[in-house]
C-alpha cells in the first residue's frame, strides 16, 4: 500500500471533504491536522454530525463525489455504512468521520486527539 502522495494532497482531499459535507449540510464540521503528532494514523481526521441515518448516509456520498469527481479516488476502506450512524471514510491520509449526533458525543473523537490544530468550517 502506498501512501498519499504529499501534504499539499493531504490537505486538498481534506478541502474537498469539507465541501462535501458542506453540500449536505453536515454539522459543526472539524478538521483536525494531525501532522505534527507523533502517533498520528493519518494527516487529517475530518468530523461532522447529522441529526439521522439518512443525512449521514448522504452526506458520505457527497463526500465521495466530491473527491471523485476532482481527483479520481475512492475511498481505500469504508465502514459503517450498514447502521450509518458512524460513517468512516479512510482516504489513508485523510480519514472522515460522518456521525449521527449521540454517537458523536459519545465518542468524542475531538478529545482524543486533543493535541491537534483544530479547525472548523460552517454548514453551507
Amino acid at each position: 500500500m502506498v501512501k498519499n502522495k504529499t501534504a499539499q494532497e493531504s490537505t486538498s482531499i481534506s478541502e474537498l471533504v469539507v465541501f462535501g459535507i458542506q453540500e449536505k449540510k453536515g454539522n459543526e464540521i472539524v478538521r483536525l491536522d494531525l501532522r505534527n503528532i507523533h502517533s498520528s494514523v493519518a494527516d487529517y481526521f475530518v468530523v461532522c454530525h447529522a441529526e439521522s441515518t439518512t443525512q449521514v448516509k448522504a452526506i458520505a456520498q457527497s463526500v465521495e463525489d466530491e473527491v471523485f469527481k476532482a481527483l479520481k479516488l475512492e475511498p481505500w476502506r469504508k465502514e459503517g455504512l450498514q447502521q450509518s450512524d458512524w460513517i468512516i471514510l479512510d482516504y489513508i491520509d485523510v480519514v472522515v468521520h460522518i456521525f449521527k449526533t449521540d454517537k458523536r458525543e459519545f465518542y468524542g473523537i475531538e478529545d482524543l486527539w486533543g493535541d491537534a490544530e483544530m479547525k472548523s468550517f460552517k454548514s453551507a
